[in-house]
């Protein structure tokens, strides 16, 4: 199973594949994804890549995080399981988002 890293502070011009080309030089390269966002659909600024394995990801941990790619030092390291966002939920006390709310007697 591949190692995923996230890659941050990314150009806006960067797409997918220039994360492939760029990570390639340091293993399997598995998937290599930018987050775009989806109102605009311009680049968020950061993205995923799925190395091939563990020494093929501390490889290019080493090599590219603080490089310089379109003009940005970007950072790549680990990528984390997604946290969960909260909100949302609209209980008996009051609205999602609202602030305050509660039961009024």
């Amino acid at each position: 199973m591949g190692k995923k890293l996230f890659v941050g502070n990314l150009s806006y011009n960067v797409g997918d594949s220039d994360l492939q080309q760029l990570f390639a030089a340091h293993g399997s390269v598995a998937s290599a994804q930018v987050i775009m966002d989806r109102d605009s659909g311009r680049s968020k600024g950061f993205g995923f890549v799925e190395m091939g394995s563990e020494q093929e990801a501390q490889a290019a941990i080493a090599a590219l995080n603080g490089a310089a790619l379109d003009g940005r030092n970007v950072t790549v390291s680990e990528a984390r399981a997604q946290e969960g966002r909260g909100g949302g939920g609209r209980g008996p006390f009051g609205g999602a988002g609202r602030g305050g709310g509660g039961r009024r007697y």
